[in-house]
């Protein structure tokens, strides 16, 4: 067996929380059905790219159930189920649920027998059976989630646990009662499903804080150690004004972010604050005096708050940063967590625009058994581009979903040993992509 495959393998099981062997495939070369890639990309050097699945409505998220079938959060028409034949090919498509409500999230317990997923203002849940592939006893676990700008909301099962995270995202671009958890808005809250009354959670004011300040972290992923790693997607448009005098930052500030959330199960790692509305983290720093990149700095200082103040009431600053408008939307480890991968959505936001590729960040694992980026905070190098459109400066973007370009999305390694999954919700056309490294 390659060397990928099981690393691939692996990471996959890692994730699910599933003990069963899943068959190993191979990667085909043509699958009868699929069209080519509808928009162009590039590879990086000891990476290949596949496309395995077309004529999706906005792909979302991928995960992988105990028998290795693939479901899909299609936003705007429900979840799919995709089986495998012996060629690598998907030999059969249903849909599990369809429901127009549900736009992104979607997560398996740890053993696989239940199936969350979200719309804007609710999270479902269903009795999976992966052998049948079939849903039933469908409940609403959480309801009274706020509406806005940011109506996706990302679901993660906690491993070695019956607790689940639920992301919402701020309802504006600058939304400053967000500073309080009790809005529900840019935070992340825990919800022990085994405690969920019978007409189902109140999302603001049920659950845990588990981290708040977050503008719109649409993607979290655990490493080894039960360490959740979420990518945040920062501000549009904003200005810095200094002593009166106002300067336009927004081409390559604020950063995009990785996070260090923490792990749930950890009582001292809830109720986090990681600097939104107020904190924002440097990318190019030549607007900035004394700051680098990675720093935190406020949109207007003055004499009782200043860049200072975000260290001083201990807002959490990224590990790493990301160019600004790039869009993080989903991220993932490979087995080992020596790499995490990255899907950039790609901007709206900037000229030219950036994203529209996958990247990859070296981690290590220290002595202490924790993982982190190689790469130090103040870094701008400290990932690489493994797969994205050849021009991103020419991508111009119509709305969210709608560009001459894909806009990459889920990001999930496949447990039969093909790759990297990872998605597009182009309204164009919903695709799936494997990317497989060479060794």
């Amino acid at each position: 067996m390659r060397l990928v495959q099981i690393a691939a393998s692996a990471a996959a099981l890692l994730s699910t929380g599933a003990n069963a062997a899943i068959p190993e495939l191979p990667l085909p070369q043509s699958c009868s059905g699929v069209s080519s890639s509808r928009f162009q990309y590039t590879v990086a050097s000891g990476w290949s790219a596949f496309k395995i699945a077309g004529g999706l409505k906005q792909v979302r998220t991928i995960v992988w159930d105990t028998e290795g079938n693939m479901l899909v959060a299609q936003s705007g028409r429900g979840i799919s189920v995709h089986t495998f034949g012996a060629d690598g090919c998907i030999n059969s498509t249903s849909m599990l649920i369809q429901a127009n409500q549900l736009n992104h999230g979607l997560a398996l317990s740890p053993d696989g027998k239940t199936l969350y997923a979200s719309g804007e203002t609710a999270v479902y849940s269903w009795s999976y059976d992966p052998v049948a592939r079939a849903l039933s006893n469908q409940k609403t676990l959480i309801s009274g989630i706020s509406t806005g700008i940011h109506f996706t909301r990302t679901i993660a099962a906690v491993p070695n646990s019956d607790l689940i995270l639920v992301q919402v995202g701020s309802n504006q671009n600058l939304d400053m009662a967000a500073a309080s958890p009790s809005t529900g808005r840019a935070i992340i809250k825990i919800f022990d499903t085994t405690k969920a009354p019978a007409s189902g959670f109140n999302y603001n004011t049920n659950g845990e804080v588990f981290g708040y300040g977050l503008r719109n972290t649409i993607g979290f992923v655990p490493d080894p150690s039960g360490v959740f790693w979420g990518v945040e997607n920062s501000g549009d448009d904003f200005a810095r004004t200094e002593n009166g005098q106002q300067r336009d930052i927004h081409q390559d500030n604020p950063a995009e972010e990785l996070n260090n959330l923490g792990n749930p199960l950890d009582p001292e790692r809830r109720n986090i604050w990681y600097g939104y509305p107020t904190c924002f983290t440097v990318w190019d720093p030549s607007p900035f005096s004394g700051l680098k990149t990675g720093d935190q700095f406020v949109l207007s200082p003055n004499n009782t708050f200043n860049d200072a103040s975000c260290a001083q009431n201990n807002a959490v600053p990224p590990r790493l940063s990301f160019q600004a408008h790039s869009a993080p939307i989903w991220n993932t480890f490979n087995a080992d967590a020596s790499k995490m991968y990255v899907a950039f959505h790609g901007s709206w936001d900037r000229s030219p625009p950036t994203g529209f590729k996958v990247v990859e960040i070296p981690f290590q694992k220290l002595d202490d058994g924790s993982y982190e980026p190689v790469a130090p905070a103040d870094s701008q190098t400290g990932y690489k581009d493994i797969f994205g459109a050849p021009n991103p400066a020419s991508c111009t973007a119509n709305g969210l979903t709608m560009s001459n370009c894909f806009r990459l999305t889920a990001a999930a390694w496949d447990p039969s040993g093909r790759g990297l999954f990872v998605g597009s919700d182009n309204s164009a056309e919903g695709e799936i992509f494997i990317l497989t490294p060479s060794s």
